[in-house]
């Protein structure tokens, strides 16, 4: 009897180490897994792991490597010894690096040399900031380097005295310069325009620099918007993205190859927009990932030549899950990144043949091995215009239909940005769930996966059709018997924080409390203190002065939050980092201060040294038990 009463012990003991929930400290404790590529052998995935120490607010990175075919990681230096160094030129001569280049007077003490404890920045021409940083008057430059044994002997400016950036910035990377495969030129993407041609246009380029002759070609000479990340194959064929519109950062992004000054656009026909694509080997695929229905998976494009007809486009993987990243291939296997609304970065394999999926990296095992999981539902909603939209359901861990469960109405940003399978160490539904919430997250207009028109349909609209697709959602969900329809909130960040705005304004009763975190509140603030002016032209029509503009004084008449403040009734709590400037400090403020004056329930959160985001681990903290603490306290 003693050992039966034993027995029973140990298994609910171990039933109880089990059943943990999700907290803020767990979450950001778990390790965040980012593939770097393929050993220069073929034989091994290398890859980085980074965490978080909570008691130091600072984080430690770690390098590994583990076999293609599966097998055991093992901890390793100089991860970068191990991957091809796409710096050096291929035949061994060159390598090419970037650098800031001072070539505009900003500061006083550059105007002033004799005043040089000057605090002062003088500028005459926008943009005079960015994402999160002031123009201090240095550009970022490729600079070519001659080698000899190994080391730098000679340097050169390949950009010479141009204001122009590449990588470009804010968030331009080692993708944004390459070598050609016969080393004689130097491939990079740069927008080359300056001031306010810059602020309201997307028409970055891709230029060719020849060693030899010291003469830079534009090789996508009038594609008016963002030419990205040139990629060459094996055979030597120049493949990049591109999108078609000047101005619009959220158009269609296609896969043209260039087979020395012929193009062929191979995804024209294709209802999809592409994030990111790898050459095959053998250079005669091309794989990339894309958004489709609610998830990010990968496909596969034939490249057969400068032919007319187009090749068919094939989904390889399918699943609740996003391929978010390509690492690289070896033979028929590819390695990517891959997360899913219950499950943090992690690297698989897929066989190219079958789609099959294979985990490789198991950092979090142990972490989820010991956390309950919410159930994710796909469900497919009537939009008023008699469309069907995704909705993604949430539900917390051990979910009994036959109890009620306050629920959350959750805006995704953008506005066109994909809601898919992501994990967010911010807007975690997980998280969420854990905590006694029911997340709905609608595919409302303007995302993409859903096709191009659908995509594009936000655009001059931004309270219009797709916030009735918001009210479509929650209404559809709230319909069931589990939903408490007297405990609704309503959150989201940045084009969701807009949302939230706007919702508090004409959400007839629906929630009882918002968070708005770095949403635009006031149109006509946002357009005289934003950055980037393509943004706004774009979205909203143009500048509040141009009264013949019907767009735009249709989107500051109808679709300003500020409009309609006044039929605030509902307690909401506002987040804003100071280093926003995308959508900069007065839009939380004046929303805060506008909360207060009319007496509704209100916080502000403030965070001094962020931007458009929560990036340091103890402001993350503070974050998410002030989000929680707020939600717990307005739905009683």
């Amino acid at each position: 009897m003693k050992k039966i009463i034993t027995a029973i012990s140990l298994v609910a003991f171990a039933i109880s180490v089990q059943a943990q929930i999700m907290t803020p400290e767990m979450l950001l404790q778990l390790a965040k897994v980012s593939g770097m590529g393929i050993s220069k052998d073929g034989t091994s995935v290398i890859y980085s792991v980074k965490k978080y120490n909570l008691g130091d607010n600072k984080s430690t990175t770690r390098q590994y490597s583990i076999p293609v075919a599966g097998g055991n990681p093992t901890v390793i230096e100089n991860a970068e010894t191990r991957l091809k160094d796409t710096r050096i030129s291929p035949d061994g001569k060159y390598s090419i690096s970037s650098k800031d280049v001072k070539l505009k007077n900003v500061f006083g003490k550059d105007f002033y040399p004799e005043l040089k404890n000057s605090d002062v920045m003088i500028y005459d021409n926008l943009t005079y900031r960015h994402w999160d940083t002031w123009e201090d008057g240095a550009f970022g430059h490729v600079i070519l380097n001659t080698l000899k044994d190994g080391k730098i002997v000679d340097s050169l400016d390949i950009m010479r005295n141009e204001p122009y950036d590449c990588p470009q910035k804010p968030f331009g990377g080692d993708e944004d310069f390459i070598w050609s495969p016969d080393s004689k030129q130097i491939i990079y993407v740069t927008k080359k325009k300056f001031g306010k041609d810059y602020a309201v246009s997307t028409n970055t380029d891709i230029y060719a620099y020849n060693i030899e002759t010291k003469t830079t070609t534009n090789l996508t000479e009038g594609m008016m918007g963002y030419d990205t990340k040139p990629a060459y194959s094996s055979t030597g064929t120049l493949a990049f993205l591109s999108m078609k519109t000047d101005g619009n950062e959220a158009d269609k992004n296609d896969i043209v190859v260039d087979n020395g000054g012929s193009k062929l656009n191979l995804t024209r026909t294709w209802d999809g927009t592409v994030e990111d694509f790898r050459w095959s080997p053998d250079g005669k695929n091309i794989y990339f990932i894309a958004p489709i229905d609610g998830t990010v998976q990968l496909f596969v494009v034939d490249y057969p030549g400068m032919a007319k007809k187009l090749p068919q486009i094939k989904q390889i993987t399918k699943g609740d899950f996003d391929v978010h990243g390509i690492v690289g291939q070896a033979g028929n296997t590819m390695v990517v990144e891959r997360t899913d609304m219950n499950h943090a970065n992690e690297i698989y394999t897929v066989d190219l043949s079958s789609g099959t999926m294979k985990q490789m990296t198991h950092l979090n095992d142990g972490a989820y091995g010991s956390i309950l999981l919410g159930k994710v539902e796909k469900r497919y909603v009537t939009t008023t215009d008699s469309l069907k939209m995704l909705v993604w359901v949430i539900y917390p861990p051990n979910f009994d239909a036959t109890k009620k469960y306050p629920t959350l109405l959750y805006c995704q940003g953008g506005p066109q940005s994909a809601l898919t399978q992501f994990y967010s160490f911010r807007w975690n539904f997980q998280l969420m769930a854990a905590n006694g919430y029911i997340v709905v997250a609608p595919n409302r207009r303007g995302m993409p996966g859903h096709g191009v028109k659908w995509n594009e349909e936000i655009s001059k609209d931004y309270g219009g059709q797709n916030m009735k697709d918001y009210l479509s959602a929650i209404d559809n969900v709230s319909k069931e018997a589990y939903v408490d329809k007297d405990r609704l909130g309503c959150i989201g960040a940045s084009y969701g924080g807009y949302s939230v705005y706007f919702l508090a304004g004409m959400h007839n009763k629906r929630f009882k409390t918002f968070i708005a975190h770095d949403g635009i509140f006031d149109w006509r603030t946002m357009y005289g203190t934003t950055e980037e002016m393509w943004f706004v032209n774009n979205d909203i029509g143009g500048p509040y002065w141009d009264k013949d503009n019907v767009a735009a004084q249709k989107s500051y008449a109808l679709f300003n939050p500020v409009n309609f403040v006044k039929n605030w009734d509902t307690p909401i709590m506002i987040i804003q980092g100071g280093k926003d400037y995308r959508v900069p400090i007065e839009q939380g403020l004046s929303a805060f201060q506008a909360a207060q004056l009319q007496g509704i329930k209100s916080k502000l959160l403030y965070f001094p040294n962020e931007n458009h985001w929560v990036l340091q681990p103890h402001d993350a903290l503070v974050w998410q038990h002030e989000f929680y603490k707020w939600l717990k306290d307005t739905l009683k």
